[in-house]
């Protein structure tokens, strides 16, 4: 019992170190291949880690040239914005500029006209006056029609000294012939009705103004004067009002 007991104890003996040999091969082998995964899990984590850690400086970078753009992005939109205000305020400056210069224009334009002639429509004629013409002889003959006849004699005769070529001369001469007349400067009466028939034989006034030197010599006692001058003014204007007028006053004159 013993003897087997030992034959059987070593083989059991025996049996349980090849099973523990083989158990610790076996745990050998797992330890080796835990290691190995742990090793590679080891290796994969460093791995994504620093692929983690690249990619995030990557961000970080990324970020930093984001920010660096957006800051351009932003320059250069304040740039445009500013531009575009400059525009805005050059086209405005423009336009004032233009309208400005249109404004100075028209005045230029007025003030030109101011010193262009004029057509002048008087007594039946036609002709070209300067503006300070018309404004003289206008100025001239609201005295005479206020009836300030001193004064109106006065400038009018200025005006015919002031412009001696003027279109107005025939009127004004008419004009300044009665303002003596009603002056009782008969004389300077006369020789102004003269100068404006000399002047001016077809003026629409003139037929008057024969009219006028016939009373003007009335008044002067030269009756043989008168009654020629109204018989010169019958042959030379039979139509007339003024004629019609001297054939009336003719019988009268003895």
């Amino acid at each position: 019992m013993r003897l087997e007991f030992k034959r059987h104890g070593v083989a059991g003996v025996l049996a349980l170190l090849l099973l523990g040999t083989g158990t610790a091969q076996a745990a050998l082998f797992e330890d080796d291949e835990a290691r190995r995964a742990i090793l590679d899990l080891r290796q994969r984590l460093e791995a994504t880690n620093n692929a983690l850690k690249a990619q995030a400086d990557d961000s970080a970078q990324l970020r930093r040239i984001l920010v660096e753009l957006q800051a351009q992005i932003d320059n250069m939109q304040a740039e445009l914005n500013k531009s575009r205000g400059a525009q805005e305020q050059l086209t405005r400056d423009v336009s004032e500029m233009q309208l400005r210069q249109r404004d100075a224009q028209t005045g230029l334009d007025e003030r030109l006209r101011k010193f262009e002639p004029a057509t002048i429509s008087l007594d039946g004629r036609e002709f070209q006056a300067d503006p300070a013409e018309k404004r003289d002889y206008d100025a001239a003959m609201e005295i005479f029609r206020k009836g300030d006849f001193a004064a109106a004699q006065v400038s009018l005769q200025r005006f015919v000294q002031r412009y001696p070529q003027t279109g107005y001369m025939p009127s004004a001469l008419f004009w300044l012939g009665n303002a003596s007349y009603a002056v009782k400067d008969y004389k300077a009466s006369l020789t102004q009705f003269r100068q404006m028939l000399n002047l001016s034989p077809s003026h629409g006034r003139a037929p008057e103004a024969m009219l006028a030197i016939s009373n003007v010599q009335i008044e002067l006692k030269d009756t043989k004067a008168a009654r020629k001058t109204l018989e010169d003014l019958i042959k030379a204007y039979p139509q007339s009002d003024a004629a019609q007028a001297a054939r009336d006053r003719l019988p009268k004159l003895r």
